[in-house]
C-alpha cells in the first residue's frame, strides 16, 4: 500500500475510534491535514474499500475501518510512545505499596483495566521460570509436617504431608540439606540437584528426606500456573453497540479460565506486544473483540502474560503502551522483590 492510502487509513482508524461514527471524506479533509484533494481522498477511500481495509454500515453512512484495516494499522504503528514520565510514575506509586504475590497482581490487574478502559488479565507467574528463594519445613504435629516453596516471583506453595516421628533438630538438619541444594536454582536446576541429593542423604534423614523431597519435585515440576486474575469487566458493558449481538457471550467466554489462558498464550515474550484483533481470536464469541497482550518477567526469563480485552475499536496505540509499560514494571518488581 502507498503511504497516502496509508495515511487516509490511520486517519479513519483515528476518527473512527474516538467518534464512534463512521467517517466520510468531507470530515477527513477538515480534520487532516492530508495534502490532497478531497476527490483523492474519495478515490482512495474507495481503493481502501475495495480491497478490504474499510467498510460502508449502511448506504449514504462513512466508512469504518475492517479487521483487516485494524490490522494494517497496528502492523505500520512502528514505534510505541513511551508513556508520560507522571504515567511512569503513578505506576510505579500504584504498585509499590503491595506487599505479596497476590497484592501485586490484583494491583496489576485494577491498574490495566483502569488505564485502558478494557478488561484486563493477568496470569500468575510459572513456577519453572523463576529461581527457588527458599524452602521451610515446618512441624505441624509428630507425623505431619508443611512443606513451603517460595520461588523469585514472590510465589509461595505450601504442600503438607505425613512423616515418620521426628523432632525439630531433625527438621533442621533436612532443611539445610533442602536449601543447599535448591536456593539460588531454577526449577529444573534444584529438581535435578534434589534428585541426586536423594541418594546422598545421611541416614539418619532416609526415612523422612526421601518422602519430603519427592514432594517438593512435584511442587517443582507443577505445570505453567492456571490461575488468572480479571479486572475491569465492567467496562465492556459500555460498548454494548460494538458487540454484533450482546455482550453477554463475550462475558461468558471470559468466565473461562481455559480461553483466557489461551487468548494471553503467543505473549511470550517480555517487550513484545502480541495484538490479535477481531476474527483473529480463535473463539468465535470472541471475534468482536480485540486482545492485547505481553509476557512480563526478568531479562531472562518470562514468569507469565498479561493482557487486556476490548471491542475492535479501540485505541490501539495508547493501549499497546500501556500494556507493554505495565508489563515491564511487573516483571522488574518481582525481580527485584
Amino acid at each position: 500500500m502507498d503511504e497516502r492510502k496509508l495515511e487516509v487509513l490511520r486517519a479513519i482508524v483515528t476518527d473512527y475510534v474516538s467518534s464512534q461514527e463512521p467517517v466520510g471524506s468531507r470530515a477527513l479533509v477538515e480534520r487532516h491535514d492530508l495534502g490532497v484533494s478531497p476527490a483523492t481522498v474519495r478515490n482512495d477511500m474507495a481503493a481502501l474499500e475495495e480491497e478490504g481495509y474499510i467498510t460502508q454500515p449502511h448506504t449514504s453512512a462513512g466508512r469504518i475501518p475492517t479487521d483487516k484495516g485494524y490490522r494494517l494499522f497496528v502492523d505500520r504503528l512502528g514505534s510505541l510512545k513511551p508513556l508520560s514520565l507522571a504515567e511512569q510514575k503513578a505506576i510505579q506509586t500504584f504498585l509499590a505499596g503491595a506487599v505479596d504475590l497476590d497484592d501485586v497482581l490484583h494491583r496489576t490487574v485494577r491498574l490495566l483495566a483502569q488505564v485502558t478502559q478494557q478488561v484486563a488479565i493477568v496470569q500468575y507467574p510459572t513456577l519453572s521460570s523463576s529461581m527457588v528463594r527458599h524452602v521451610e519445613v515446618v512441624s505441624l504435629s509428630t507425623s505431619r509436617v508443611l512443606l513451603i516453596l517460595i520461588t523469585s516471583t514472590g510465589r509461595i506453595e505450601q504442600r503438607a504431608l505425613e512423616l515418620a516421628d521426628h523432632d525439630e533438630a531433625t527438621l533442621a538438619e533436612l532443611r539445610a540439606h533442602l536449601n543447599a541444594a535448591t536456593v539460588g536454582n531454577s526449577s529444573s536446576q534444584a529438581a535435578a540437584r534434589l534428585s541426586t541429593l536423594v541418594d546422598h542423604l545421611p541416614a539418619s534423614l532416609e526415612a523422612i528426606g526421601q518422602a519430603t523431597i519427592a514432594t517438593l519435585l512435584e511442587m517443582l515440576s507443577s505445570e505453567a500456573s492456571r490461575r488468572m486474575v480479571v479486572g475491569g469487566v465492567p467496562n465492556l458493558t459500555r460498548y454494548g453497540a460494538e458487540f454484533e449481538t450482546t455482550v453477554k457471550p463475550v462475558l461468558e467466554a471470559l468466565e473461562e479460565q481455559v480461553v483466557l489462558l489461551k487468548l494471553l498464550g503467543e505473549a511470550t515474550t517480555a517487550d513484545a506486544v502480541t495484538v490479535r484483533i477481531g476474527q483473529e481470536n480463535p473463539y468465535k464469541e470472541l471475534q468482536s473483540t480485540s486482545v492485547i497482550a505481553s509476557g512480563y518477567g526478568s531479562q531472562i526469563d518470562i514468569f507469565a502474560t498479561l493482557g487486556v480485552v476490548g471491542p475492535t475499536r479501540m485505541d490501539y496505540p495508547s493501549t499497546m503502551a500501556s500494556v507493554r509499560a505495565v508489563a515491564r514494571y511487573v516483571g522488574r518488581f518481582l525481580s527485584e522483590g
